[in-house]
């Protein structure tokens, strides 16, 4: 639909979305605070000024809001692009990062935790430690079960992924029910459908430096994943090493969900969705696609997140549940409109 227009163009304007997105969606909340206002708090705190607003609103924009929506911006571009690079190495546009099992690793990690040590204790950085090393474990076993005389299948990959994801998925039942603590109970069960809530400043710098530090390779290498989408065969003909390939691509994958599990819970939908949506709107060149995918990946969760806050404020639901409610109706809405119906990678 939007692929003949520029890519400088593009990524400015989604660039200036995000921005924007985030002004307004710090405000947004049971304490409404005027999109000015935000900035000018936001200003002051970046500049080291002396804050020209109130203190109590000083004190929600930039220690409560802000660190939160801006996770949500590193978590949806992590998620985004975990996704398209888990259906370029897969070669199937209903790949997604949950599909390789590293989604139910983290959450054995996570919930083992907080149904041993209590949810007070999980809160800090155990919880998600335990969530990353157990993403990480997970990926590291599917990536041995994927090789085949020193070379990666994606068939395997995928088997091996789901094969190991309906397991932990099963031991994350075990402990859920086994646990007598009705408060780890509930904070699982939140957890499990991806929640913002929790969110610091420390834990989004981690997930920003992650998300930032393997986005500017990707983007660098981005031609790579239009040769390993043409085939193994093609992939090596034309310079490209698809078994060498595929491993970088699987620690990139490993390390950007198991930062965002880690961090903000189960978010689903968020790695199929986003990425399809990029490629019918902006074609299948991942030197574009790529990204646009993750400032796409940043508005999808920014306004999941302030939808979260507001549709049962003061509670808050999960922000899986958004997610859902929100991406897979519009991914059907612009296939359905597409001119081809195809969402081929």
């Amino acid at each position: 639909m939007l692929g003949g227009l520029p890519l400088p163009a593009v990524l400015a304007a989604l660039a200036v979305a995000v921005a924007a997105s985030v002004v307004v969606s710090v405000g947004l909340g049971p304490v409404s605070i005027p999109p000015l206002t935000v900035a000018r708090s936001l200003w002051a705190h970046l500049t080291g000024a002396a804050a020209p607003v109130d203190a109590a609103q000083d004190f929600i924009v930039w220690q409560l809001r802000t660190p939160r929506v801006l996770l949500g911006v590193f978590v949806g571009a992590g998620l985004a692009v975990a996704g398209l690079l888990v259906q370029a190495m897969v070669r199937n546009p209903v790949g997604d990062p949950y599909i390789l099992g590293l989604s139910s690793g983290a959450s054995v990690g996570a919930v083992l935790v907080i149904t041993s040590l209590g949810a007070t204790a999980a809160g800090l950085f155990t919880g998600p430690a335990a969530a990353f090393l157990g993403a990480a474990l997970t990926g590291l076993l599917v990536f041995v079960l994927s090789r085949v005389r020193g070379r990666l299948q994606p068939a395997r990959m995928v088997l091996a992924g789901v094969a190991l994801g309906q397991l932990l998925g099963g031991v994350t039942s075990f402990l859920l029910l086994r646990t007598r603590n009705t408060d780890a109970q509930q904070q699982v069960l939140f957890w499990m459908l991806g929640s913002l809530a929790g969110a610091r400043w420390d834990l989004m710098g981690v997930c920003a430096v992650v998300v930032v530090v393997l986005l500017v390779p990707l983007c660098w290498q981005a031609n790579r994943l239009n040769l390993l989408v043409l085939g193994d065969d093609g992939a090596s003909a034309l310079g490209t090493d698809p078994t060498r390939t595929r491993a970088w691509l699987f620690v990139a994958v490993g390390l950007l969900t198991g930062t965002a599990v880690a961090v903000s819970g189960s978010i689903g939908f968020v790695g199929l969705v986003v990425p399809n949506l990029a490629r019918l709107l902006f074609g299948a060149d991942h030197r574009r696609t790529l990204p646009v995918c993750a400032l796409l990946g940043a508005l999808v969760i920014v306004w999941s997140d302030a939808a979260a806050r507001l549709v049962l404020a003061p509670s808050e639901l999960p922000i899986g549940i958004l997610t859902a409610a929100i991406g897979v109706p519009v991914f059907l809405y612009v296939l359905r409109r597409s001119a081809t119906g195809s969402v081929g990678v």
